[in-house]
């Protein structure tokens, strides 16, 4: 069997729409680029890549999928019926499949049972994007543990992706059934991830690997983002000489997991600044401005990786206050961009952000601490630099994205031979 040459069905909600999406694109790339047939399968597609294609149906059939959808929502059986996975199981790339590679599945076009059934195609590889996997329904728990127990008397229904009843300790239950009938590998991006497999009742039991998540370096590197700062500061309406603080996530409001509210409150304990300007990229972010006191522009959502390697350029640093996080992909690329990162020291933060080396790490939920932490790197531009620096090293020694690809890469040669020998 050739190093390359393997056929590669993923599934992902989205393709490049989101963080888990976006990582699992890169994967797809990343793959085909080592001579893998590599194909993905989506509820939405937004690309143009001819290896994609969505399992979702067209016309009047897709009205069906969304009753099926909301009535699992407010049954609280969630995504136990859902029609378009029974089209994925049957559909031809899985029938070709060596591996089947799994992301973000709780989009509403898989039940927790295709695992199994894909299983009985090839070998499941799963990269956990977050703890849906592991949970009765949510997918980060937050300070709930009950997870590690069979769920039930869930303390959070509308915790994404909602629910209106509690069916939670039934949910996790049929999870565990059918994950005990198939032939999985999970991959941990993070160390906080990897936790979190070792604890969980449904997840331990299954051979796991830890891979980091990979940034593509010709996307996102500090030389593009010297030649774009001007125009991109130009084009935002940012002075040349100003400190620009960055905060970006796919949705700016009513979004507590990311830690908005906590980056406000750090805000207005240290009250406007002089010559400085908050940067917010993602979609809404209007009400921002009325409150924290800093001087603030919106960039929007920006989808193409293009585009948000402008939005880095723009900045001199940038704030990932989340709460609940396996690693976020803004951290990331913000760093291979040569930007410092301030962060509470919450779930992954940690593989990537070094506190006082590639960043400042708060302690989780600090809002005191998180204004030190900017306060720290807006007075010293030459302490900015020396840790962007330090940073953009980093991406490049951890989380380059080919050697990511060359590790699914072996970890499929090493699923493909243990079926393989286990079916002779």
């Amino acid at each position: 069997m050739k190093a390359a040459g393997l056929s590669i069905c993923h599934f992902s909600t989205a393709d490049i729409l989101g963080g888990s999406a976006k990582a699992a694109f890169r994967i797809h790339q990343g793959l085909g680029e080592l001579g893998h047939r590599s194909r993905m399968l989506v509820r939405f597609k937004q690309s143009d890549d001819e290896n994609i294609e969505s399992v979702w149906p067209d016309g009047p059939a897709r009205l069906w999928h969304r009753a099926a959808e909301i009535f699992a929502m407010r049954s609280g059986l969630q995504y136990l019926y859902v029609p378009s996975s029974r089209r994925a199981v049957r559909h031809r790339w899985v029938r070709e499949a060596d591996v089947i590679q799994l992301y973000n599945t709780h989009g509403g076009y898989l039940s927790p049972f295709a695992v199994a059934g894909f299983s009985r195609h090839a070998p499941v590889v799963w990269r956990l994007s977050d703890m849906w996997p592991a949970t009765g329904h949510c997918a980060y728990s937050g300070p709930c543990e009950r997870w590690q127990h069979g769920c039930g008397r869930c303390p959070d229904l509308a915790a994404y992706p909602p629910v209106r009843r509690d069916a939670t300790a039934l949910l996790w239950r049929l999870k565990k059934t059918a994950y005990e009938k198939s032939d999985i590998t999970f991959v941990a991006p993070s160390s906080w991830m990897e936790k979190v497999v070792r604890k969980s009742p449904l997840l331990r039991n299954f051979p796991l690997e830890r891979i980091a998540t990979g940034v593509d370096r010709t996307q996102f590197n500090p030389q593009i983002c010297t030649k774009e700062r001007s125009a991109s500061r130009a084009a935002l309406d940012i002075p040349e000489d100003a400190i620009v603080i960055l905060f970006a996530a796919h949705v700016l409001e009513e979004n507590s997991r990311k830690g908005g509210q906590h980056l406000i409150a750090a805000l207005n304990m240290l009250g406007r600044m002089p010559n400085t300007v908050l940067l917010l990229a993602g979609v809404g972010g209007e009400t921002w401005s009325e409150l924290q006191p800093f001087d603030t522009r919106l960039a929007g959502y920006r989808e193409a990786p293009g585009e948000m390697a402008k939005v880095y350029a723009a900045a001199d640093l940038s704030v990932v206050p989340s709460v609940d996080e396996n690693l976020a992909n803004t951290a990331l690329e913000a760093m291979a961009c040569g930007r410092p990162i301030i962060a509470f020291d919450a779930g992954g933060t940690r593989d990537a952000v070094q506190h006082m080396k590639t960043g400042y790490l708060a302690a989780a939920g600090d809002d005191r601490d998180l204004a030190e932490g900017i306060k720290l790197l807006v007075d010293s531009r030459e302490r900015c630099a020396q840790m962007g620096k330090a940073a953009s090293q980093l991406i490049s020694r951890e989380f380059c994205m080919n050697r990511q690809a060359e590790r699914f890469s072996n970890l499929y040669q090493s699923v493909v031979a243990r079926r393989r020998k286990s079916e002779s």
